[in-house]
């Protein structure tokens, strides 16, 4: 075997090394699920912002209407009732047909527990009406707070 006289022979051929494009499919069920995965993730985190920010300004609402009645019960009565009323509205349209002891279950239920019908807030009903309101203003407010501070993840959700 004379390798001058012999068929002259070439060395072994390798393949090209795979492209990267197109993927196989495997990958792109990967892709495809990655970018289900973001969009709700970034869809989510929208409505969350969202929810935070009417949080947020709901929260900020009870606080400008505390600060413009503050060293008048009679106006602070009426601006927490009235800002209680709005909120209510919020979630259930029949809140605008109550009023006396209906409203105050109503606030109640809301609140989780008796202090609108049996406690400070009773002041709701009749101190907007009357000459001399004669309540604890810093009970009353304290109370609203509680119940905003309760009841704003589900407002923010209107």
């Amino acid at each position: 075997m004379n390798p001058v006289n012999g068929p002259e022979l070439r060395d072994i051929h390798l393949p090209p090394p795979p492209s990267w494009w197109p993927p196989a499919p495997g990958w792109w069920i990967v892709g495809a699920l990655a970018l289900a995965l973001l969009i709700v993730a970034t869809v989510y985190s929208y409505k969350m912002l969202q929810r935070r920010r009417r949080r947020l300004a709901l929260l900020a609402e009870f606080e400008r209407t505390v600060a413009g009645a503050r060293d008048d019960r009679i106006a602070l009565a009426a601006a927490l009732s009235a800002f209680l009323r709005r909120l209510a509205l919020q979630r259930e349209p029949a809140a605008a047909t109550m009023a006396g002891e209906a409203w105050l279950a109503h606030l109640d239920r809301a609140a989780g527990s008796d202090e609108f019908s049996t406690g400070v807030g009773r002041a709701l009903l009749d101190a907007p009406y009357r000459a001399h309101a004669d309540y604890d203003a810093s009970a009353l407010i304290a109370l609203v707070r509680r119940t905003l501070r309760s009841n704003a993840a589900e407002a923010a959700h209107v």
